[in-house]
């Protein structure tokens, strides 16, 4: 039975023009692995509201799955949700769920809660809210988008609030196998054995060491017996 399939969205101008360097992916993609949510796709679009508007449009029907990380902060360029409302065809404002949950996070409570901090209780209509237990800002999912933080503290934890509500299929299992031997000599082996057990995926990534070229091989599987046995296969290589 195959895996639910996910894609992630990363928004941001800081992402792309280097000064800050993205970790939710990192994270999101191990973390659906172990669930046994495969991640397909992933793409890095800036704070601009036509590239975010196109690019949910094409994840959310090419996947069961989309996640989005960054712009649902209280700054002017934190335009996120609006994006999204505009994707999905529906009305966007302060929602008072997410403004009482939001207002526990300043000692004057809903007085605190100037313009830009509002910003973050603005909810597309019919969305649920994610929870968000370090700032309580909420994420919010809407069809089967999910729409997170950027930073990476509070995007990990809404992440494991997600997780508790998706089902998953069999979680990837892997081996590594080094070999101290160019690609170009194992190449044809490698592409024999993926021919024969074509349910394992194999990876090389080569390498240079101390003036010698060798290669890392990456097997995954959701497959265990397959999985050992092209394992025994490549290691035979060695």
């Amino acid at each position: 039975m195959q895996n639910p399939t996910a894609a992630m969205l990363v928004i941001g101008d800081e992402i792309l023009s280097g000064r800050t360097r993205d970790a939710n992916m990192y994270h999101l993609a191990g973390r659906l692995t172990d669930h046994g949510v495969d991640l397909r796709e992933v793409r890095v679009v800036s704070d601009d509201k036509a590239a975010i508007v196109t690019a949910i449009l094409a994840l959310k029907d090419a996947h069961d799955h989309v996640f989005t990380s960054g712009g649902i902060g209280p700054t002017h360029d934190d335009i996120t949700a609006d994006c999204i409302a505009e994707a999905f065809g529906v009305g966007i404002d302060v929602r008072e769920d997410a403004r009482s949950i939001l207002a526990t996070n300043y000692a004057g409570g809903k007085a605190d809660l100037n313009p830009s901090r509002l910003r973050m209780a603005r909810i597309p209509d019919g969305a649920d809210l994610i929870d968000n237990p370090v700032s309580k800002a909420p994420g919010f999912r809407i069809g089967n988008v999910y729409v997170m933080a950027g930073v990476p503290s509070v995007f990990n934890a809404m992440v494991e609030s997600v997780l508790a509500s998706l089902t998953g299929g069999a979680p990837l299992i892997s081996e590594t196998v080094r070999i101290d031997r160019g690609e170009s000599d194992i190449a044809g082996p490698l592409g024999e054995i993926a021919k024969a057990i074509p349910d394992v995926s194999i990876g090389s990534y080569p390498f240079q060491q101390d003036g010698r070229f060798g290669c890392n091989i990456v097997l995954r599987s959701q497959n265990e017996e397959s999985l050992t046995e092209a394992t025994r296969r490549v290691r035979a290589l060695v």
